[in-house]
């Protein structure tokens, strides 16, 4: 297929220059307090995605609750958020973009001082709940606020901040997690976001401006926003529940599945059939604002698949603790952020987009095929080097799709395109998730039948390792029915971690063989070095 935009999208990639013209970017000092306090806010966001998963034991015991309700404080949190990212656009609209955006982190600061007091579980799971929709507010928002800082020319720049943004709340938010759990309380990992939320407001209030050129809403899309919820409400309820409740062995999961297939075909029609939509989805009419918003799904699946598998294989499979791995994680972050800052020079450069797509889905591809191997003796030096290419195939991805994603986009479209490919990157994470989930229990299951046929009264191998350990627990004072029971024990704890070994090599290398199956949308997308796209920069 040529490289080159199609006639239609050349005219509005010209349209789109002639008013970015027009458009004043803030300088200076104002423009960094800007941006600082977009991101802070989008990182603050993010950083709640994960920050309370290494607290749940904590907090189930000290309110009481039990480990499938205790789930609730993730699950209403994901599902308020991935409800209203999409309708961020359409809510600043409607407020102005200024009063949206500070009153989302005013909500946000609130909801976590709340979450904090909370004393019992639904209590907590309704203010994660409000913190959900001021947090979606914030993530969408913060990404078109750092985007029109930025004119053309700097666009790779903007893309790089976000970018480092998405990367690093994610995975600093176990680590802290984890601290404030150990050397605190688990009241503190809301507490912690009060002081930041106070100023954050602040700084919205004073240097967050409105969309110029934007025209209040004169009609509400009610519908549309009611399909919204109910369709993609029902969706992240499936993904986030349906691993704990058996898929569609539960009558309750069939039901939202219907509830959520209806909804979203309803939501499709109507926001396509009037003039004044809540989504804008007709903006995905061009081609490469398409792709970039596929990607941003695969991408989605890969970042929270790899991200959520690992910590479980170092913990299950190889007796990590919990602070060990988060701290593990640091270093290719560190690599991403490193990454972010040379691709955005070699975007503003003009280097070719798909190129550097390429070159990082290769990386991530290697990175996940190298974890295939580990090993019961693999300790952190054998996962450094995949995680730093990791980290860095993560930034040679990330920067270019973010800004397909927007591509040729300003004023309200930007805030629209924002919008939507957040949700598409947070509803790709919980469906990587959910896959992944699904495989490790049947893999583990397939595998736990294979090996055990392995381990009987027949198996010479086995019987000697099953008289060693009879003999070591008998040495060190065991009675002899003790000592052959504490040796079954033992024996079978061996073949538990195998197979969550095995299981878990298959996971990365399933996970490794399915990003490359992203390489012809790369190919797909149009490009034409005279009319780059929006983040490689039209000087």
């Amino acid at each position: 297929m040529e490289n080159n935009f199609s006639e239609k999208d050349e005219a509005n990639t010209a349209e789109s220059e002639k008013k970015t013209e027009t458009v004043v970017y803030p300088q200076g000092l104002e423009k960094w307090l800007l941006v600082i306090t977009a991101i802070s806010c989008a990182v603050l966001e993010l950083i709640d995605t994960t920050i309370v998963n290494v607290a749940l034991r904590e907090i189930s015991g000290n309110i009481g609750a039990t480990t499938t309700e205790i789930a609730w404080v993730i699950t209403s949190y994901g599902i308020a958020n991935v409800i209203i990212i999409p309708l961020s656009s359409m809510l600043s609209n409607l407020f102005g973009r200024k009063i949206y955006f500070s009153s989302s982190v005013i909500i946000f600061t609130f909801a976590s001082l709340m979450c904090g007091l909370s004393d019992s579980l639904w209590v907590l799971v309704f203010w994660r709940f409000i913190q959900g929709i001021g947090g979606g507010g914030l993530l969408s928002t913060a990404q078109s606020i750092i985007l029109g800082a930025f004119p053309p020319k700097e666009a790779a720049t903007g893309q790089a901040i976000f970018g480092l943004g998405v990367i690093l709340g994610p995975t600093f938010g176990p680590v802290l997690g984890g601290f404030i759990t150990d050397n605190f309380s688990w009241h503190w990992i809301f507490f912690v976001n009060v002081p930041i939320g106070v100023i954050a407001a602040l700084l919205a209030m004073r240097y967050v401006t409105n969309l110029p050129g934007v025209e209040k809403l004169k009609k509400i899309d009610w519908w549309g926003i009611v399909f919204l919820v109910v369709g993609i409400g029902s969706l992240q309820f499936i993904l986030e529940e349906g691993s704990s409740k058996d898929w569609f062995e539960s009558s309750e999961i069939v039901f939202f599945f219907i509830t959520a297939v209806l909804g979203i075909i309803a939501f499709i029609v109507r926001e396509l059939s009037i003039d004044y939509p809540a989504v804008n989805l007709r903006l995905y009419k061009s081609f490469n604002l398409a792709m970039g918003n596929v990607l941003n799904f695969v991408i989605g699946m890969v970042i929270n698949g790899s991200v959520f598998i690992f910590p479980l294989f170092t913990q299950v499979a190889l007796g990590w603790t919990a602070t060990k791995q988060g701290a593990f994680m640091i270093p290719g972050a560190i690599a991403t952020s490193i990454g972010m800052i040379i691709v955005s020079r070699f975007l503003n450069k003009g280097s070719n987009p798909k190129t550097i797509m390429l070159i990082g889905l290769l990386m991530n591809s290697t990175f996940l095929f190298m974890l295939s191997f580990s090993g019961p003796e693999s300790n952190e030096s054998h996962f450094f080097w995949p995680f730093i290419i990791r980290g860095f195939g993560t930034a040679l991805m990330m920067m270019p799709i973010l800004g397909l994603a927007v591509a040729g986009l300003q004023g309200k479209d930007l805030a629209q395109a924002t919008g939507l490919s957040n949700m598409l990157r947070q509803m790709g994470g919980a469906v990587g998730i959910a896959i992944i989930n699904i495989y490790l229990n049947r893999s583990t299951a397939d595998i736990h039948g294979n090996m055990i046929g392995n381990v009987s009264d027949y198996s010479e191998a086995a019987n000697e390792r099953l008289a060693s350990f009879t003999q070591m627990f008998s040495q060190a004072g065991y009675s002899s029915d003790q000592a052959s029971q504490a040796a079954y024990s033992m024996l079978d704890g061996i073949v538990t971690k195998q197979q969550m070994l095995v299981s878990y090599n298959q996971g990365f290398g399933m996970l490794g063989g399915a990003v490359l199956f992203c390489i012809p949308f790369i190919l797909l997308i149009r490009y034409n070095k005279k009319e780059k796209m929006r983040v490689v920069n039209d000087h």
